[in-house]
C-alpha cells in the first residue's frame, strides 16, 4: 500500500530536502552535491540564479567568490545548463556515448543526428581549433556548416552554437569558464575529471534516485520542459498525498524527521517551485515568471522572489537590483493573505542579507499589499 501524506507533511518533505528547513548548510560543494544541480540562468534582475540559489540556502555563509573557486578548480563544472559536481560526470558519460539517444529514436532526434552528420566536417574543424587553440568563444570557431541550422526560434541559422550544443551533448566539448557571461568552450577531456562510465541503465536509475533525495517528493513521471526532468522513475516508495490526484514517489529517508521552518526569499527558477503544477498541487500557490509579460500586465513584478516562510509560500517580493547605484530597490512584497508577523520580519530580515551578499543597501518603495 502506498504511503499516506497530508498536504502539509509533503510541504515538509520537499522543503526538508530542499535544504530550506531552519538548520542551514554551511558548505558551498555539499549543497550543490545534495542538490545535484543549480541552473546556470544568468538573468541577473536581482541576482543570477545560482547565487539567489545557493544564497537562499547558505545565507550569510555564502559568498560569490566561493562559487567562482570551484568553478575555477573544476570541483564544479557547467554540463548542459547547469552547475554539476565534477564527479558527477560519470553518470552522464554513457548517454553521451549514445547520443542522440537509446533506440527507438523520436523523428527529432533522427533530424539531430542528421544534421550533426551533415557538416561533419564543420564538427572536426571545431575540434580542430579548440584542440589547438581553446578555450574560445563560439564567435572565434569557424562556421564551416554546409547544410544550415534551420529553427522558427532565436538559434535559427546559430550553426556554431547549435553544433557546439550538440557536441557537449555527445562529451567532445564543454563550458570551461565564462567571461562577461559569455561561454568560453574546450575540449571535455581538458574540463570533466578522468573517471568511469557508468552503464546507462546504471547510471539513469542512480540520477533518479539522487533526483528525489533532492525533491523529497515527485511523481514518477511527468511532462516538463526540455532540460533537467523532474521525475524520479521508481526512485523511493509510492505515496498518495491527501487532496491530491494520482501517485507520487517519496524519498523513505524524509519521511518521519522533525521540521522547524524558517523564512526563504527564492528564486524563480528555485526546484522547489520551478515545476508549477507540483507548486500548484503541493502549495496551493499561484505564480508565474513575468518577465516576459508587458509591465502592465504584470501582477507581482519582472522576477518576484517566491517567499516561503516554514512550509508554506504566502508572497512574492518585487525587487531589482542597481549594482551601479549600489541599492537593492524593493518595490513591493505582495502577500497573498494576511501574513504572520514572523514571516514579515523574515522577509526583512532576507532582504537585508540578500543586499549584503551583493555588496549593496536595501531601499524600500512602496507599501506591502495584498495580491
Amino acid at each position: 500500500m502506498p504511503i499516506e501524506l497530508s498536504r502539509r507533511d509533503a510541504r515538509r518533505v520537499a522543503v526538508r530536502a530542499q535544504l530550506l528547513a531552519k538548520e542551514r548548510p554551511t558548505d558551498v560543494l555539499e549543497v550543490v552535491r545534495h542538490l545535484g544541480l543549480v541552473q546556470m540562468d544568468l538573468t541577473a534582475h536581482v541576482a543570477v540564479n545560482a547565487d539567489l540559489v545557493l544564497w537562499s540556502r547558505l545565507g550569510s555563509a555564502y559568498s560569490p567568490a566561493a562559487l567562482d573557486d570551484l568553478l575555477e578548480s573544476r570541483a564544479l563544472v557547467e554540463l548542459l545548463g547547469y552547475l554539476r559536481p565534477a564527479e558527477d560526470v560519470a553518470l552522464f558519460r554513457a548517454e553521451m556515448a549514445a547520443w542522440p539517444g537509446v533506440e527507438p529514436l523520436s523523428s527529432w532526434r533522427r533530424e539531430l543526428e542528421a544534421w550533426v552528420e551533415d557538416n561533419r566536417a564543420c564538427r572536426e574543424d571545431i575540434l580542430v581549433r579548440l584542440r589547438s587553440e581553446g578555450p574560445m568563444p563560439a564567435r572565434d570557431l569557424p562556421d564551416t556548416c554546409v547544410v544550415p541550422w534551420r529553427s522558427s526560434g532565436w538559434t535559427n541559422s546559430k550553426n556554431v552554437q547549435r553544433m557546439l550544443d550538440m557536441m557537449e551533448q555527445r562529451g567532445e566539448v564543454a563550458v570551461s569558464s565564462r567571461e562577461n557571461r559569455e561561454r568560453n568552450w574546450d575540449l571535455a577531456s581538458r574540463v570533466y575529471p578522468d573517471g568511469p562510465t557508468v552503464p546507462y541503465e546504471e547510471a539513469e536509475a542512480e540520477r533518479d534516485r539522487r533526483r528525489l533525495a533532492a525533491l523529497g517528493i515527485a511523481r514518477a513521471r511527468v511532462t516538463f520542459p526540455p532540460g533537467e526532468p523532474n521525475h524520479v522513475g521508481d526512485a523511493g516508495v509510492e505515496a498518495v498525498v491527501e487532496g491530491v490526484r494520482g501517485r507520487w514517489r517519496v524519498d523513505p529517508a524524509a519521511l518521519d524527521e522533525p521540521f522547524s521552518g524558517r523564512t526563504a526569499l527564492l528564486s524563480p527558477l528555485d526546484r522547489l517551485v520551478l515545476d508549477r503544477k507540483r507548486m500548484a498541487e503541493l502549495f496551493e500557490f499561484d505564480y508565474q515568471l513575468e518577465m516576459y509579460k508587458p509591465a502592465a500586465q504584470r501582477r507581482w513584478g519582472y522576477f518576484a522572489l517566491p517567499v516561503l516562510h516554514g512550509d508554506r509560500l504566502l508572497g512574492k517580493v518585487d525587487a531589482q537590483t542597481d549594482l551601479a547605484a549600489g541599492v537593492l530597490r524593493v518595490h513591493a512584497v505582495h502577500w497573498d493573505e494576511d501574513p504572520p508577523k514572523a514571516a514579515v520580519a523574515g522577509v526583512e530580515r532576507e532582504l537585508r542579507s540578500l543586499a549584503s551578499m551583493l555588496g549593496v543597501d536595501v531601499v524600500p518603495q512602496g507599501r506591502d499589499r495584498r495580491s
